[in-house]
């Protein structure tokens, strides 16, 4: 096996993982299907228990197979979700009442929901905000599933004078969800901005993913503005990296 780009030589726990996730690419191995257990490959690659171990939990950690006690490791069955950056965001889907999941074809289901009101923001929310430092937020969390998989938690911010008393500080905010209620309130969204990041997941955020710690997560940080140029609502989702692929789509 060749040296990386780094000039370091590829561990054997990682020889097989390599080998497994291309068998897996070529379609050898199917989703749901069954891999060699970790006696099999131990003794397929004449290799300690401990390796094999090691290279089945370096493939569960990049999403692909999935681990139960007792049982042969299996490819994963679930199908990514295909998240279309601009489409979900036009004007035409929350405006016409659709949830800005439809762009992506796989509607999920939200599982966990908490509305706080009057909450002092984090310093870089209010920041972005440009509050003053006696001013609050309402927030929103929420928990997603895909095919009863948590795939994302998101915090909504937004500013607490700008939405007290609207449906925006209920659990349910209608059809079109929030972007449609702050058009009722006279501050539709006119520009978008989004960043996005990758890193290690947090103790919390891995344990409501339901993720090992050692996969990473992809941070999504989306700042909505209104015609004026004012920040309506800040958006900080936590994604399971193995669940998403970010799809940009515009015209040059």
């Amino acid at each position: 096996m060749a040296a990386d780009k780094s000039g370091t030589q590829p561990t054997k726990a990682q020889q097989i993982a390599d080998e497994l996730k291309a068998a897996i690419e070529r379609g050898d191995y199917g989703p749901g299907d069954r891999l060699p257990g970790e006696k099999a490959l131990a003794e397929q690659h004449e290799v300690a228990g401990l390796t094999a171990r090691a290279a089945l939990k370096i493939l569960r950690t990049e999403g692909l197979i999935e681990m139960r006690k007792g049982a042969s490791p299996r490819v994963m069955s679930f199908e990514l979700i295909r998240r279309h950056g601009i489409k979900r965001l036009a004007r035409d889907q929350w405006g016409s009442g659709k949830t800005i999941w439809s762009a992506d074809e796989r509607l999920p289901d939200v599982d966990q929901i908490a509305v706080s009101e009057n909450v002092t923001p984090p310093p870089h929310i209010r920041d972005v905000f440009e509050l003053a430092p006696s001013e609050t937020v309402c927030v929103r969390s929420r928990r997603y599933l895909v095919d009863g998989r948590p795939v994302m938690v998101a915090e909504s911010y937004l500013p607490q004078s700008l939405v007290a008393g609207s449906l925006i500080t209920q659990a349910d905010t209608g059809p079109g969800g929030i972007y449609a209620r702050l058009t009722d309130l006279g501050h539709a969204p006119a520009r978008y901005r989004e960043e996005v990041r990758v890193r290690m997941p947090t103790v919390s955020e891995a344990a409501r993913l339901a993720i090992p710690s050692e996969r990473s997560v992809i941070k999504l940080a989306r700042t909505a503005f209104d015609s004026e140029g004012r920040v309506v609502e800040i958006n900080e989702m936590t994604m399971d990296s193995a669940a998403y692929v970010l799809d940009y789509e515009f015209d040059a």
